[in-house]
C-alpha cells in the first residue's frame, strides 16, 4: 500500500530538471536564444 501512495506524491522541480529530454530541450532553446543574441550584436 505504501508504494502506491508514494507514486501519487507530486514530484518537485529538481526531479523535473533531472530528466534528460527536458534538459536537452532547454539546452537547444538556450542555444538558439544565445545565437540570436550574438547575431544581433555582431556588426554586419
Amino acid at each position: 500500500m505504501q508504494a502506491e501512495a508514494d507514486d501519487d506524491e507530486p514530484r518537485g522541480c529538481l526531479f523535473a530538471l533531472s530528466q534528460p529530454p527536458l534538459m536537452l530541450f532547454l539546452t537547444v532553446i538556450g542555444g538558439l536564444l544565445a545565437l540570436g543574441g550574438l547575431y544581433d550584436l555582431w556588426p554586419f
